[in-house]
C-alpha cells in the first residue's frame, strides 16, 4: 500500500505537476469549467410555467407581475450571469437579485456587498433595461456579482417573458484554464465527527475559498460604490485593485474584493498547499508597497480602491508576506525589487519602540482585524513586529546585507525578551493584551505560539490550554471584540494547538468552529465565513462597524481558510524550511486519527506524506524531490526505522526521494 502510494505521487508530480487522483477528488468544489449552471429550483412564487427548464432545457415562462423563481447553484459561484430571453412583450420588466445565504433570498434585494446598512437593502436588485430585447443577455464586468449561491429572477409586468439557458461565467482565477487543477491534496477520515469526511471537505472548502478570492486586478469593487449603469443599483466590480496586471489575492468574493495584507497571513499559505500559485500574493504585495508614504515609510492598511490607512499590524503583515513569497517561490528578484520599501516600512514600525523595548502603537495606527484596544504595548502588534524582524533578518542575509541581518536579529532577540518580561502573566499563564490591561487575547496568544515568541514548551502548552477558556460549542468567543467568533484568529489558534502537540484539541476546535460554518443552513456550505456570533447568527461585527447588517457578512473569505494549510503543515507534518523546499521537515501530529495522506507542490517538485497507524505501529511514507534534504521526526516511543533499518536517533536526516519510516505509538 505504501509503495503504491509513492509510485502514484511521483508519477503525478513528474508528468503533470498535479495532485494524484483519488477519492479526495469528490470533495473538490471547483467547477469543471468556467460555466456554472443552477442545480435546483429553490422556490417559485406566482405564475411561472415550466420553471424546471431553468435547470435543464427548454423555456420557462413568467406570466405575471411579481412572479419569480429562485435558482440554487449549489455552491459559491461568482461572475457574469447570462441567459436567453426567448420572447417578451413590449412592457416586460425583469430584475435579478443575489445572495450567498438562503436567509437573504428576496425578490426585492440582494445581500449587501458595497456598504452595510441596517435595513439590509443597500445593493437592491439589478433591473434589466426596458424594453427587454430578445436574445442573449450577459452581465458586463461591472455588473458581475462576485460571490453568490442563489439568484432570483423576477418579472415586474403582466406580459409573458420566456427565459432559457441560465448560467454564470465564473471570473475568479482568471489566469487558470482548469479550475480543478490542484497541485496539492489532502485526505483523511475523521472518526470523531458526525461526517467522517469533514476534514477533507474542510481542506477543499478552504482551497476553493481562496480561488474565489483570486480576481483580475481590474475587477475590484468600486469604492465608494457607484451606480455606473442605470439598471444596476448598487454594485460596480470593475475598479482597479492597484498598479499591477494579472491576478491579485483579495479578502472576499462578494466583498470587499480588496487587498488586505492581514488576510494574506492565512490565505497565501492556502495558495501554496492547494494550488502552488503565489503570483496573486506577489502581485498583492507589490500593490501594498506601492502605497508607501514617502515621508514616513508607512504602508496602507489596504490596497485601492478602499485605500484604508492606519494599521501597524497590517504593515507588519505586508513584511511577513514578503518572506512567505520568497520562501515558497525562491524569487529573490522580488525581494530586491521591494527591499527599499521593506526596510523603510520596518524602520517606521521600529521608530515606535519606546523605553520598554516594545512598540507603542499610536491610536492612529491601531486599526486591525476589527478588535478593540490595539494601541499601546499591544501583544499582537509586537508579536508581528518580532516576526517582521526575524523574517527581515533572513531576507537581508539572502540579499547580502550581513550588517542589517545581524541588526534585525539582535532587535528581535531583545523584543522577544521584553515582550515576555512586560506582558507574560505568570498567574494566568498567558500573555496580557497590554501592560495596562488584564485581558488575555486570542490573537496575541495564538500568534505568540505560532511565531515563537514563547520561551519554552511549557509556555506553549499553557497558552494552548488557556485558549480553551474562550470556547463555545461553535468556536472561541474572542475577548478582543464583543460577541465575535472570528475564523481569521481561529486559524492561528488551530496552528498553536498543533504546535503545542495538542492535535486532538486542534481537531476539537475545527469540529466546533468550522464544523458549524460548513454545515449550518445559514452558510453557503462550500466556502468559508468571514465570521459569526456566539449564537451562530451572521451578525459578525454587527455593532462594530457593520450597522447590524447581517447580509453584509462575507461567505467566502480567505482569512477563514487557516485549517487548510494547518492540516497540511501539521497533520501531514510537511514544513518548507528553505526556498521551495530545498530543505524541509516532516513531523506529523496524529491528532487521534488513524491515517492521513496528501502533499503539496513547489517549483522543485512534489512533497508527499502518507501515514497510517495499525497495531500500535506508525508507518509513514515520504516522497520529496531529489536533490533536497530534510529532517523527519515521528511521534511515539522506541527506535525509528527508515526503509527497514533501525536508526540511533529520533530526528532522522534524509535526502530527497522515497522513504518508509516506522515507529511504535
Amino acid at each position: 500500500m505504501l509503495t503504491s502510494f509513492i509510485a502514484v505521487v511521483l508519477i503525478a508530480a513528474d508528468a503533470f505537476g498535479l495532485a494524484p487522483h483519488g477519492p479526495w477528488d469528490q470533495f473538490n468544489f471547483a467547477p469543471e469549467s468556467r460555466i456554472s449552471r443552477p442545480t435546483q429550483i429553490h422556490s417559485i412564487q406566482g405564475n411561472v410555467q415550466n420553471a424546471d427548464a431553468l435547470i435543464s432545457s427548454g423555456t420557462a415562462n413568467f406570466n405575471g407581475n411579481s412572479s419569480f423563481v429562485t435558482l440554487d447553484f449549489g455552491l459559491e459561484v461568482g461572475g457574469r450571469v447570462f441567459f436567453d430571453v426567448v420572447h417578451s412583450t413590449g412592457d416586460a420588466r425583469l430584475s435579478l437579485s443575489f445572495t450567498e445565504s438562503a436567509e437573504f433570498i428576496s425578490p426585492l434585494n440582494s445581500d449587501d456587498s458595497c456598504h452595510s446598512v441596517f435595513t439590509m437593502d443597500g445593493d437592491g436588485v439589478q433591473s434589466l433595461p426596458v424594453p427587454l430585447s430578445t436574445g442573449k443577455f450577459m452581465q458586463t464586468i461591472s455588473q458581475q456579482r462576485g460571490g453568490f449561491r442563489f439568484m432570483t429572477i423576477v418579472s415586474h409586468s403582466d406580459g409573458q417573458i420566456g427565459i432559457a439557458g441560465v448560467g454564470v461565467e465564473n471570473t475568479f482565477m482568471p489566469h487558470w484554464d482548469d479550475l480543478r487543477a490542484y497541485t496539492g491534496y489532502f485526505f483523511t477520515k475523521d472518526p470523531n465527527f458526525h461526517d467522517p469526511d469533514f476534514l477533507t471537505k474542510l481542506w477543499y472548502a478552504g482551497a476553493y475559498t481562496v480561488q474565489t478570492n483570486t480576481i483580475d486586478a481590474n475587477q475590484a469593487r468600486q469604492q465608494p460604490y457607484t451606480i455606473a449603469e442605470s439598471f444596476c443599483k448598487g454594485w460596480d466590480n470593475n475598479a482597479s485593485g492597484g498598479p499591477v496586471e494579472g491576478p491579485i489575492l483579495v479578502d472576499g468574493a462578494k466583498r470587499d474584493r480588496n487587498i488586505w495584507p492581514g488576510d494574506m497571513g492565512i490565505s497565501s499559505h492556502t495558495e501554496l498547499v492547494a494550488l502552488n500559485d503565489i503570483l496573486p500574493s506577489k502581485n498583492a504585495l507589490l500593490v501594498m508597497f506601492s502605497t508607501q508614504d514617502p515621508a514616513t515609510g508607512s504602508l496602507q492598511y489596504s490596497g485601492p480602491p478602499i485605500n484604508a490607512k492606519g494599521s501597524d499590524t497590517y504593515i507588519a503583515w505586508s513584511l511577513i508576506g514578503t518572506h512567505n513569497v520568497w520562501l515558497y517561490t525562491g524569487d529573490i528578484d522580488f525581494v530586491h525589487d521591494v527591499w527599499s520599501n521593506f526596510t523603510k516600512a520596518l524602520a517606521f514600525l521600529e521608530s515606535q519602540v519606546d523605553e520598554t523595548g516594545l512598540m507603542d502603537v499610536p491610536q492612529a495606527f491601531s486599526n486591525d482585524w476589527g478588535r478593540d484596544g490595539g494601541q499601546g504595548h499591544n501583544i499582537a502588534a509586537n508579536v508581528l513586529l518580532y516576526r517582521s524582524l526575524v523574517t527581515g533578518s533572513e531576507l537581508a542575509r539572502q540579499i547580502g546585507d550581513a550588517h542589517l541581518s545581524k541588526a534585525y536579529a539582535a532587535n528581535a532577540t531583545t523584543l522577544k525578551r521584553d515582550i515576555n518580561d512586560l506582558l507574560w502573566d505568570s498567574t494566568a499563564e498567558m500573555f496580557r493584551d497590554n501592560d495596562s490591561s488584564d485581558l488575555l487575547p486570542q490573537d496575541g496568544n495564538a500568534m505568540a505560539v505560532l511565531f515563537n515568541v514563547t520561551q519554552n514548551q511549557e509556555q506553549v502548552k499553557a497558552i494552548s490550554k488557556g485558549l480553551t477558556q474562550f470556547w463555545t460549542d461553535i468556536g472561541p468567543l474572542s475577548p478582543e471584540l464583543n460577541d465575535t467568533i472570528i475564523p481569521f484568529v481561529g486559524g492561528f489558534e488551530v496552528q498553536a494547538h498543533f504546535i503545542a502537540g495538542e492535535g486532538e484539541r486542534a481537531l476539537d476546535l475545527l469540529h466546533q468552529e468550522w464544523g458549524y460554518m460548513l454545515y449550518t443552513n445559514l452558510s453557503v456550505q462550500s466556502t468559508l465565513l468571514e465570521g459569526f456570533t456566539a449564537n451562530g447568527s451572521l451578525g459578525y461585527r454587527a455593532a462594530a462597524g457593520y450597522d447590524f447588517d447581517h447580509s453584509y457578512t462575507s461567505h467566502s473569505h480567505g482569512w477563514a481558510t487557516g485549517p487548510t494549510p494547518a492540516m497540511t503543515f501539521h497533520i501531514l507534518g510537511i514544513g518548507i524550511t528553505s526556498p521551495q523546499g530545498n530543505t524541509w521537515s516532516i513531523s506529523p501530529v496524529l491528532s487521534g486519527l488513524q491515517s492521513a495522506e496528501g502533499g503539496l507542490e513547489t517549483g522543485l517538485g512534489w512533497f508527499g506524506v502518507k501515514w497510517e497507524v495499525s497495531d500500535s505501529m506508525l508507518r509513514v511514507a515520504v516522497s520529496t524531490p531529489l536533490g533536497t534534504s530534510g529532517t523527519v521526526r515521528l511521534p511515539g516511543e522506541g527506535p525509528v526505522t527508515v526503509d527497514g533499518i533501525v536508526q540511533t536517533g529520533i530526528n532522522v536526516e534524509l535526502s530527497g526521494g522515497e522513504h518508509v519510516l516506522t515507529r511504535h505509538v
